[in-house]
């Protein structure tokens, strides 16, 4: 896997997001109750944020003057899939140059320690993950022809 070739310059904030060409996608299982699903997005969402600091916009003020900090200037579109699927996309992706992958194991959301949740990330094999989500961040039309066919999270 190698990140997104992103600086500064690629930052285009005076465009639709469906002009960039960087998109961000998170997909979360369909069968998580709503608040493991948001809990799932959340996270992946500041893991994206860390490895990819430039997806975010600059920081806006309001009439009033409050500052509100920056937002991804790309988008990001949530949406649903089964297991198998964020499986595959997980595998499909992890082929792919410059696409950067994020996943959340059930083990993160059933851990409250961290370092329980990395103990028990190194003892399991990939097939015994149990995706929760993942989120990629990659060209358009690698990343359009990674989850194109899947529906938006309801």
């Amino acid at each position: 896997m190698s990140l997104p070739r992103l600086t500064s310059e690629d930052v285009t904030t005076d465009r639709s997001t469906r002009q960039a060409q960087l998109k961000w996608v998170i997909v979360v299982d369909e069968t998580l109750p709503a608040g493991r699903a948001a809990n799932a997005a959340a996270c992946m969402a500041a893991a994206v944020g860390k490895a990819l600091p430039h997806l975010l916009g600059p920081d806006g003020k309001d009439a009033s003057g409050a500052v509100h900090p920056g937002l991804p200037w790309a988008g990001c579109t949530v949406l649903a899939a089964d297991a198998e699927t964020l499986r595959e996309v997980r595998a499909k992706a992890a082929a792919k140059d410059e696409i950067l992958i994020v996943d959340m194991p059930e083990s993160a959301q059933t851990s409250r320690v961290y370092d329980e949740y990395l103990d028990a990330l190194a003892a399991t094999g990939e097939d015994g993950l149990n995706p929760c989500g993942i989120s990629v961040v990659g060209p358009r039309n690698r990343i359009d022809r990674l989850v194109g066919r899947l529906g938006l999270l309801h």
